[in-house]
């Protein structure tokens, strides 16, 4: 199993960040051990700056397909991701550390992956940190969105059953600090709540 995670799918997000709008799907990947289901958040214990990126989780099934969606967070270490990226070197310190990969309750998807970005009935991304509104946006807003995403894993990678798809973050990232109360959302336009996580930061 692993968890393949798209980058900049977001232009705002990639401007944010001060990096370049990719024209094709890129991806870094997650060992699977870094996946958290439940408990909180742990910022103190890390030796470094825990940062939210929230982003809508896809879990493919025995054909490969979309079975199932989540909310998640791939939580980054800034400081580490700055510093590795000025000398060129993997971000694997930055993105791939304990409980870096936090997922809420999965839910089965009967659409299409081009059904979650449709703008009138596609979903939406939240992230609340102290009730405050973090990041929030509509899937249909990605600028490289899940249907191409899928083709090109399918394209090369080495996907198999049970595998997840990170699809990218919205702009808003920011660190989390202990204490912090953390609600992450996926809904439908018209507020049904698919998916959550809520917990806090230690």
């Amino acid at each position: 199993m692993a968890l393949w995670c798209s980058i900049r799918t977001f232009s705002q997000h990639a401007t944010e960040l001060g990096n370049e709008q990719p024209v094709e799907p890129v991806f870094f990947v997650k060992p699977n051990n870094c996946l958290q289901a439940s408990g909180s958040i742990k910022v103190s214990t890390h030796p470094g700056t825990v940062h939210h990126e929230v982003e809508c989780v896809i879990r493919l099934n025995e054909n490969l397909q979309l079975d199932a969606i989540a909310v998640g967070l791939d939580l980054t270490d800034r400081e580490s991701q700055s510093m590795l990226r000025e000398e060129q070197l993997p971000w694997s310190r930055a993105k791939c550390f304990k409980g870096s990969a936090v997922v809420g309750n999965f839910s089965t998807w009967t659409g299409t992956l081009s059904d979650l970005c449709d703008e009138s009935n596609g979903l939406i991304l939240c992230l609340k940190v102290n009730d405050e509104v973090r990041q929030k946006e509509k899937l249909s807003s990605m600028t490289i969105k899940p249907e191409a995403q899928m083709e090109s894993l399918l394209n090369w990678a080495p996907v198999q059953q049970g595998d997840y798809i990170f699809t990218g973050t919205p702009s808003g990232v920011d660190q989390l600090f202990p204490g912090d109360s953390v609600y992450a959302s996926l809904e439908t336009v018209d507020g049904v709540v698919i998916s959550t996580i809520d917990t806090i930061c230690v």
